[in-house]
């Protein structure tokens, strides 16, 4: 039985008021796939038994949390579209390594990280790539909403079909460990990395200064007041000469005019205007 309008519409409000995430009509057919499995998984006997009993709740508790927990999109993948990675390598890092050499210091902050792809992806192209940052403090913040996800990441164990995607043969070689039929990242490279649960749209934690931000294919679920709100507070984390990276589909243009675009090789990446 298809999710009723009434019942979609408290989903969508529910998801949108703790996670910012905006589902218009039309996108009934994503409640259905993603909490089906989950009002199973609980022991209700239809969708509509789920819901019917998170609306009896008046407070959020587990069973809304993990209803905002399997509405999260976390599609990702190691060296996901490839050119952001590789600016990175070959012009934005060796720019910041040489203006940082005093403070002999890198903070990089992978957000809304989903199953821990990309702050792997980034501590393999730092460790394979910078020798010389071993004896700097290197740390790598990933943060996301969801503890099933995180789990997985701290865990950083991978399937076949995942590390075939976009991990070139020789990384993984290098940086994994085959198990069964998992591949396990080696513990060296985890030992920069730092997992914690963060809702990007509910008040932040204690933050440090960043060099890199990358905030990819994250934004475009959010609405403008939304994404607004998340430019101005990363502009406060930045650090001088620091940079933004978002996904191709996301700008900074007309939210934020305290950003610039700074063209590197098939990648523009975004620092802050006449930082102090």
């Amino acid at each position: 039985m298809s999710i009723s309008k009434a019942d979609f519409d408290y989903v969508a409000q529910m998801v949108r008021g703790h996670a910012a995430i905006v589902l218009e009509a039309g996108k009934e057919y994503l409640v259905e796939n993603r909490l089906t499995p989950l009002a199973e998984q609980e022991g209700y006997e239809s969708l509509g038994h789920l819901i019917a009993r998170m609306r009896s709740e008046p407070n959020l508790n587990g069973l809304h949390h993990k209803c905002i927990d399997a509405m999260t999109t976390n599609e990702t993948s190691f060296f996901r579209d490839f050119h952001p990675f590789e600016a990175l390598r070959k012009e934005i890092l060796p720019k910041l390594i040489s203006q940082r050499a005093a403070a002999r210091q890198l903070t990089i902050w992978s957000a809304a990280c989903s199953t821990g792809q990309e702050p792997y992806t980034l501590a393999m192209i730092l460790a394979e790539h910078f020798p010389q940052l071993v004896d700097w403090k290197v740390t790598i913040i990933a943060t996301d909403l969801s503890p099933t996800v995180l789990k997985v990441a701290g865990l950083g164990h991978y399937s076949q079909f995942e590390v075939n995607r976009g991990l070139p043969a020789s990384y993984l070689v290098k940086y994994f460990t085959k198990q069964g039929d998992r591949w396990l990242i080696k513990p060296e490279l985890k030992k920069n990395i730092q997992f914690r649960p963060m809702n990007l749209v509910q008040p932040w934690p204690i933050l440090p200064p960043f060099d890199l931000v990358f905030i990819r294919n994250v934004m475009i679920y959010f609405d403008v007041d939304t994404k607004k709100s998340i430019l101005r507070r990363i502009r406060n984390c930045l650090l001088p000469h620091g940079y933004l990276l978002l996904g191709s589909a996301e700008t900074t243009m007309n939210l934020d005019a305290d950003y610039r675009p700074v063209a590197f090789t098939r990648t523009v990446v975004y620092e802050v205007i006449n930082q102090k």
